[in-house]
């Protein structure tokens, strides 16, 4: 199943053709309503207050019914309505009165999660009141610690290009009924659509569009990774060369390598400069083979499947870096100092002997590919159709792209991964799903998607904040990310 990226007409268009075929506003409502309520417990397992900012029309019929099923599982709703109940849609108004019917908690709750539920996918900027102090309204007490769920887009924001009104509701999640629009994954929006969630209507979108962008779900990754057979043997799941580390960055190496052994890797064998090695052996987990290199060239004899290459390496043995990822045939993933040699002979990528899965940061990609004023999705793109390499390009909506095939842009993901070993971890995870033969490409959309997810849980569940988020807490929350990605919370 895949979740293409979408435009509001043809949102519209799909809903019109689900119409025809009998199906009725009300069931597509209780379906979205029930989908964001299942979204919203996922990131708050534990029941709060809901405050529901509602327009008239259906899209606050759908914040009206997820409010519903909060309140059915304890949580204290209250509503804030912005025009008189008789202007409410017949629908909208038949979804508030079931929701005042419907009891809730009571107590003192945390936490405070507003709904904003105000416009729908019709309504461009600019803002008109009441609408505009409602938004004003929302983002204040954003501001002083709840947290903002738009319900499909966040009001003020356009749909279609992501263009944004100067007081648009600034959301921490977006919970986007359906498929994902194209304005929410534009970069100007990024800031105001948050975490993006979608909740698919199995009565709405059937159409197949090949090779249009698309958003990285639970239900579009999860076959990529089968449960093990009852004899599976550790050969079955790769043996993984890293080589990295350098005098002062000892624990990029360290983070990579258990990366690579949560992933599922069968073996795991860590390759460093001999400097270092009696720190790096000391260090490692137990289940990591450390192995001392006097020259990078002759790994080319090991005999590894998926090598992992450039966390804290260092960049003094370019040369013998080159010649690796040149020469070398099994697939490979390349980060950090990988990349930044890389960077000073792009022509390497052109003559590599296998499969190459880079993985940049934004600083990275400029060295990569200097001069180029684009729009991070047209980057993606051209980067590709110029280099034989599927590209993973780090960021708060990551994107995948490869020749070819549909870009994706990854869905998971807090504010606390901004901070040093993320990517180390990332570069790991994505080895040992290569280990367990996936394509470059599923292997960097499932790896962005995973350890996502896996920073969300040890805010939701692990006790973690945005700012105390360490890439060791990422690790003890992937076994917990894998559990989800293959039975997905509904």
């Amino acid at each position: 199943m895949h979740s293409p990226i979408i435009t509001p007409a043809q949102m519209r268009t799909a809903e019109e053709t689900a119409f025809a075929r009998g199906i009725t506003a009300e069931k597509l409502m209780e379906e979205a309503g029930a989908g964001i309520a299942c979204a919203i417990r996922k990131f708050f397992p534990r029941p709060g207050k809901g405050i529901v900012f509602a327009g008239k029309g259906h899209n606050a019929g759908d914040a009206l019914v997820a409010a519903r099923y909060l309140a059915r599982a304890g949580w204290q709703i209250e509503t804030r309505l912005t025009v008189p109940e008789p202007e409410l849609s017949p629908l909208t108004s038949e979804k508030l009165a079931a929701l005042r019917a419907q009891k809730g908690g009571s107590g003192v709750f945390i936490p405070t999660i507003i709904l904003d539920g105000l416009l729908g996918l019709g309504a461009h900027p600019p803002l008109r009141e009441p609408i505009r102090a409602a938004c004003r309204e929302i983002n204040s007490l954003g501001q002083s610690g709840a947290h903002v769920i738009a319900i499909d887009l966040p009001t003020g924001l356009d749909g279609d290009s992501g263009q944004a009104d100067p007081d648009c509701v600034v959301a921490d999640f977006t919970v986007t009924v359906g498929c994902a629009k194209s304005g929410l994954v534009a970069d100007s929006a990024l800031d105001f659509v948050g975490r993006l969630e979608v909740v698919a209507l199995d009565d709405l979108w059937r159409d197949e569009l090949p090779l249009v962008p698309e958003v990285a779900i639970p239900e579009s990754l999860q076959g990529l990774v089968p449960r093990r057979k009852y004899s599976a043997y550790k050969n079955q799941f790769g043996r993984i060369g890293i080589v990295a580390g350098s005098r002062g960055f000892t624990g990029a190496a360290l983070m990579c390598s258990l990366g690579a052994l949560r992933a599922g890797a069968g073996l795991v064998e860590l390759f460093v400069p001999e400097e270092i090695y009696e720190i790096i052996a000391t260090a490692a987990a137990p289940e990591v083979m450390v192995k001392p290199v006097r020259s990078y060239s002759k790994l080319l004899d090991e005999a590894i499947d998926i090598w992992a290459l450039g966390p804290g390496m260092g960049q003094s043995r370019a040369a013998q870096i080159l010649k690796l990822v040149r020469e070398a045939r099994q697939p490979m993933v390349i980060d950090a100092d990988g990349l930044n040699i890389l960077a000073r002979q792009m022509a390497v990528l052109k003559k590599a002997r296998g499969p190459r899965l880079l993985t940049p940061h934004p600083g990275e990609m400029k060295r990569l590919f200097p001069k180029r004023e684009l729009a991070r999705a047209e980057l993606a793109r051209t980067f590709c159709a110029k280099y034989p390499v599927t590209l993973l390009l780090k960021g708060s909506r990551t994107i995948v792209a490869e020749a070819g095939r549909p870009l994706s842009y990854n869905t998971t993901g807090n504010p606390g991964m901004a901070t040093g070993g993320m990517g180390d971890v990332l570069t790991g995870v994505c080895s040992g799903l290569l280990g367990a033969k996936l394509s470059p490409n599923d292997a960097a959309r499932v790896g962005a998607w995973l350890c996502g997810r896996a920073a969300e849980l040890a805010l939701s569940r692990g006790g973690a904040s945005e700012e105390s988020l360490l890439p060791g807490d990422v690790l003890g929350q992937l076994g917990a990310a894998f559990t989800e990605l293959r039975v997905p919370v509904r």
